[in-house]
């Protein structure tokens, strides 16, 4: 199986340092030394803003669980008052988090204060989007979105590709992301949507839950957490599958192009060159269908195809010749 060589930090060391100063935030406001250390650590790796970000959504995730407890009664509370708005140092800290910093070679980060948008991403463009209320809107390769900030609802629409959500909550107005014709809403949630040509709507959630609400449906289907469900072409209350559980190594390899990779885990030669096209002008290219029927594993940069094919023929035994924006694999005798 490829291997590669491991990154200068890793994902999970950074979201742990973020969740460490998630922590100390909530203890209180920073002192002037703590601060400069904030400071240093945030600009170190463009990475660390989402993970902040994502930490402090977990945090009051895990915040309102507790708050509630195991007995708790959503009737009984309907009319209560909203909790006090958190302490404005953090909120200040967060806001900047999603405002400033450094914008990394294939991943850019930025601030989004007006009320509608548009945004769309390129060939192998990954973009963090930071909106008003310190959401954030990660989108994939080739995706696009429309953004509207209403009075009375958040509202993205997702046109195509796949994007990642990290929503907090809003007392007033509630987050909805529109799909095909669904509306997906959601309180506070981590969750992935997926709308590629020629392929069904996917719907990953990480954290949190989401209320699914369609034409055609008699009631809202609840999406819980470390879940997915896959939409089929036309919506109906009989033939709309339930949410099916997934294991969290599932979850880290469908999100791994948030760290600009590809996973795979048993998938096809053919597959893994059909995503990687989703990434990069170089194709990748199969003369022969048994070796492209070989299953592949491990964890590859999306944006170097030809690296994956050299790898891929070192361990199937194949030959590999670049054309151009072609790179063709194959066994045996080249073709022409």
């Amino acid at each position: 199986m490829p291997l590669l060589t491991a990154e200068r930090e890793t994902s999970r060391s950074i979201d742990d340092h973020a969740a460490d100063w998630i922590a100390r935030l909530d203890r209180g406001a920073l002192s002037a030394e703590e601060n400069q250390a904030f400071e240093a650590w945030l600009n170190g790796d463009p990475r660390r803003r989402g993970a902040l970000l994502r930490a402090d959504a977990l945090s009051m995730l895990s915040e309102s669980a507790r708050a509630l407890g195991p007995n708790f009664d959503p009737a009984k509370f309907a009319t209560m008052p909203e909790p006090a708005p958190r302490k404005i140092s953090r909120r200040k800290l967060l806001t900047m988090v999603g405002t400033g910093g450094a914008v990394a070679a294939s991943i850019a980060a930025i601030g989004f204060s007006l009320p509608a948008a548009a945004i769309t991403t390129g060939l192998g463009e990954v973009r963090l989007v930071t909106l008003e209320d310190g959401s954030t809107v990660m989108l994939n390769t080739q995706t696009s979105v429309k953004i509207d900030y209403g009075a009375r609802e958040r509202r993205v629409e997702l046109l195509y590709g796949e994007a990642f959500f990290t929503i907090l909550r809003d007392a007033i107005r509630p987050f909805v992301v529109e799909v095909t014709g669904t509306r997906l809403r959601a309180e506070r949630a981590l969750f992935r949507v997926r709308k590629l040509e020629g392929k069904p709507v996917d719907i990953l959630v990480d954290q949190g839950n989401l209320t699914l609400g369609a034409a055609g449906l008699p009631a809202p289907l609840v999406i819980p957490a470390s879940s997915r469900l896959v939409l089929p072409p036309r919506l109906a209350a009989d033939r709309l599958p339930a949410p099916q559980s997934i294991a969290p190594d599932l979850v880290t390899r469908e999100l791994a192009w948030r760290e600009g990779k590809i996973a795979f885990e048993g998938e096809t030669l053919g597959q893994a060159a059909a995503e990687f096209a989703r990434y990069s002008k170089t194709r990748i290219e199969i003369r022969d269908a048994d070796l492209a029927n070989e299953p592949v594993a491990g964890l590859f940069s999306a944006s170097d195809p030809l690296g994956f094919a050299r790898a891929s023929a070192r361990l199937f035994d194949a030959e590999i010749e670049q054309r151009g924006d072609i790179v063709l694999l194959s066994r045996g005798t080249r073709q022409p």
